[in-house]
């Protein structure tokens, strides 16, 4: 084993030994009405990219102006090395942030301003059997944020699997996650 895949490994094995797994193998839990709390230490999961649609080049109105930081469960991210196909139990979190300055030290650029929402998708077609691809998508408000939320169903204010049915791969933008395709078997 080479440094390289020494210190990749023992990486890993941290990220994996942070995060809560459940005795079920989820990495999240649920409420008797299938409402989610939200996920824990979803900073120790695997950081797999960021976008930003900042106002200014989009007409002034983009559809989410801001930065999103979007994590996926350790379990599920070793589930994509191994087959390329996202397993029941699959776990996102987004977090929005504003954009911030455009102005820093290293030049001119969208700098991450204030955090202001917080967003998880999540599959199961078990729990959700008449969600497209059993993906439900839950939202905690801006911070603090909330325990506990419920499908968002396409409520009209966060219609999440309208956007996501565009998704390349399984209701996912895999298109703008270069770690999963580098990560791809």
């Amino acid at each position: 084993m080479t440094y390289k895949q020494y210190y990749v490994f023992l990486i890993a094995l941290t990220v994996f030994l942070a995060s809560p797994v459940f005795a079920n193998g989820e990495t999240v839990r649920f409420d008797a009405e299938n409402k989610l709390y939200r996920p824990e230490g979803w900073r120790q999961w695997v950081f797999i990219g960021a976008q930003v649609t900042p106002n200014d080049m989009n007409g002034g109105q983009a559809y989410l102006p801001e930065f999103h930081y979007v994590y996926i469960d350790p379990v599920s991210f070793e589930q994509w090395k191994k087959t390329g196909a996202f397993r029941n139990g699959a776990t996102f979190v987004k977090e929005l942030l504003s954009v911030g300055s455009k102005e820093g030290m290293t030049g001119n650029g969208y700098f991450p301003g204030e955090f202001i929402g917080l967003e998880v998708s999540h599959k199961d077609t078990n729990r959700f059997p008449d969600n497209p691809g059993g993906w439900a998508f839950f939202s905690y408000g801006k911070p603090p944020y909330g325990e506990i939320s419920a499908d968002l169903k396409g409520d009209g204010e966060l219609d999440c699997g309208g956007c996501h049915a565009r998704g390349a791969e399984d209701w996912v933008f895999t298109e703008y996650y270069a770690i999963l395709n580098e990560e791809r078997p």
